[in-house]
């Protein structure tokens, strides 16, 4: 029997290769930062990374690894239990108290991933007499979560207020008893922001609860990198924001919910992702309160990522190519063939840049691009060599397909 599962597989995956559209998996021989030691081929070389999360440079900062060290002599390695049983420390409770201060909510609880956080909201909080309006671009762990729940689905295009308007009527007139409003913070794929002052009008027009999926934009988004809520002036009418520890905050993993007091007091009752996963490793939790403590002073870092983003959107649309417009250190460089994009970024990696072809189903069919990614970790000369290599990837390619 598995014979022919494994022929279905095989063809399957044929299929995906022949369209241009397989992830390879690169190894890395080096920390995490603005340069790393590929293995591409089976010839290791130094790279510059721009395809990483690691926006403000954290993910290998000494403090944060030093902070890291000293915890796995206190706390020990893992917790080999979850929250309820045996599995909260004192370094977790202190986590999430910060987190709560920083991001202006009232409780703070801690998944293993955002991911699993989006996964554990939606069935909780909402059941078949609720509904839920989700922008048409949202990350897919909220598609995700939302499909374990029961409620009454909406979706409206992305950004869209007059869309959004039309479905949170289209739920009141259905008698909903809870609405709530589901938006990305920042779209991962594009680097667009939500417009979350008017999102947060329309919500309260019409009685509706907000959550932001903010994990692209706290620690570096808003004055104090606490995020779009602060960088659109709503801290306090936004209900549930939902983030990772994965990207700014350190890159290494964990997620969490921030919100009123009783919806976090819920989630620790009934939220299957949260009571049924091992505690977040305490060394995780310790090195992330290092960068809570790193982001209070990390001003500098917030402004010479601002200056990288600016320098590279700049330099490469006076090169020619085609950005999705914004000045978010995301960065997508349209190609719109999937093939061409996946050459793209090997051709890239050949003359030192390590970047990311993304095609469907991440993105639209024929939507295909390079997500590029700023860091404070990169220097100006950095970001004027990757786009050089750029420049001349491109002249590559249009050769290969003379």
């Amino acid at each position: 029997m598995f014979e022919t599962v494994r022929e279905d597989l095989r063809t399957t995956l044929d299929e995906i290769r022949a369209a241009g559209l397989h992830k390879p998996e690169r190894v890395i021989g080096t920390p995490q930062n603005a340069a790393v030691a590929v293995t591409a081929g089976g010839t290791p070389g130094e790279v510059l990374n721009f395809c990483a999360n690691n926006y403000l440079g954290l993910a290998d900062h000494p403090e944060v690894v030093a902070a890291a060290k000293d915890a796995l002599d206190r706390w020990g390695y893992g917790m080999a239990s979850v929250r309820f049983i045996c599995g909260t420390q004192e370094v977790h409770k202190e986590l999430e108290a910060r987190l709560s201060a920083f991001l202006g909510q009232e409780d703070t609880i801690l998944y293993s991933s955002c991911f699993d956080a989006n996964g554990g909201v939606f069935e909780t909080l909402l059941g078949a007499e609720d509904a839920v309006i989700s922008d048409a671009l949202n990350h897919a762990s909220i598609i995700d979560g939302i499909r374990l729940s029961k409620a009454k689905r909406f979706r409206y295009a992305n950004r869209d207020m007059a869309e959004l308007e039309a479905r949170l009527k289209e739920a009141t007139e259905g008698g909903a008893r809870r609405k709530l409003v589901v938006t990305d913070g920042v779209f991962s794929m594009d680097g667009y922001v939500a417009p979350l002052a008017e999102i947060c009008d329309l919500a309260e027009r019409y009685d509706a609860m907000v959550m932001v999926d903010d994990s692209h934009a706290v620690g570096f988004v808003g004055p104090g990198g606490r995020g779009t809520p602060e960088l659109h002036g709503v801290m306090d009418r936004i209900d549930i924001i939902t983030g990772t520890l994965g990207k700014a905050l350190g890159g290494a993993s964990g997620g969490y919910v921030a919100a009123r007091a009783e919806i976090v007091e819920l989630l620790r009752q009934r939220s299957r992702p949260y009571l049924f996963s091992n505690s977040l490793a305490p060394v995780i939790a310790a090195a992330s309160l290092k960068v809570l403590d790193l982001l209070e002073s990390a001003g500098d870092l917030r402004e010479q990522l601002a200056a990288n983003t600016a320098l590279f959107r700049t330099k490469m649309t006076e090169a020619g190519f085609e950005i999705l417009p914004g000045d978010h250190a995301i960065a997508p460089v349209m190609i719109g063939d999937a093939a061409e994009a996946a050459r793209m970024a090997e051709l890239l990696l050949e003359r030192g840049v390590y970047v990311i072809g993304f095609s469907y189903p991440v993105v639209p069919m024929g939507a295909a691009r390079i997500r590029v990614q700023l860091s404070a970790a990169h220097s100006t000369a950095d970001v004027e060599r990757a786009v050089a290599a750029f420049t001349d990837a491109r002249a590559a390619l249009a050769a290969e397909k003379a």
